[in-house]
């Protein structure tokens, strides 16, 4: 394998907002658990059309070892993306409503959980494509329900439930950051380990991760 230009993402400086996405005619980008990812080498053609439309200048070109760009494949790639974009399920199940779903089910098993503010989506442009692969979701509003409950009711789902990973996704607003309190508190109720990611939205849509 040679070493050949591509583009890099520093994950470090990337909020995954998405921007460069469409600036990306091969499209070799995607955001993926919150951050911009190379999906496979050989759909970057390492000439950088996204670099500039990256707000926080995470994406740069580096010389790696690395496949070489193929102009077929990436097209190909492209042509089935477009072709699948309305048939891909928006929801792996239903309902999502953590007031809603049972404290049991087959779907919750192994699963890695998406706990999110039910407002976050209407702020975040991208928020399916940063958020929701693969993973099984729960909505909801701390304020305007009653976040105890919540915490009783998704301690029963990891108690009842072999959870792998809990991604949180909320706004920025005070008021939305009592769903890391509940996910806190039913993490402790269940009595299991598990690990979390926690993102915040701001209200112009930008993504950050915040450290645990």
């Amino acid at each position: 394998m040679a070493k050949r230009k591509i583009v890099h993402i520093n994950e470090a400086l990337c909020n995954g907002c998405g921007n460069c996405i469409p600036k990306c005619a091969e499209g070799a980008l995607q955001v993926i658990h919150g951050k911009a990812t190379i999906v496979k080498d050989i759909y970057c053609d390492g000439l950088g059309a996204c670099i500039g439309h990256c707000p926080q200048g995470a994406i740069t070109i580096v010389e790696r070892e690395a496949e070489n760009f193929n102009e077929e494949a990436a097209r190909d790639h492209v042509e089935k993306a477009e072709g699948n974009a309305d048939k891909k399920p928006a929801l792996l199940q239903w309902p999502v409503k953590l007031n809603l779903v049972p404290v049991q089910a087959p779907f919750f098993e192994k699963a890695d959980l998406l706990v999110a503010a039910d407002c976050a989506p209407v702020a975040c442009s991208n928020f399916r494509g940063s958020f929701m692969s693969g993973k099984r979701a729960v909505i909801g509003c701390p304020k305007f329900d009653d976040a105890r409950a919540y915490a009783q009711k998704l301690g029963e789902i990891l108690k009842r439930n072999n959870i792998a990973t809990i991604t949180i996704a909320h706004m920025e607003v005070p008021c939305c950051s009592g769903l890391s309190w509940v996910v806190k508190k039913a993490i402790e109720t269940s009595g299991k380990q598990i690990p979390i990611k926690r993102y915040v939205i701001t209200i112009g849509g930008e993504i950050n991760e915040l450290e645990q």
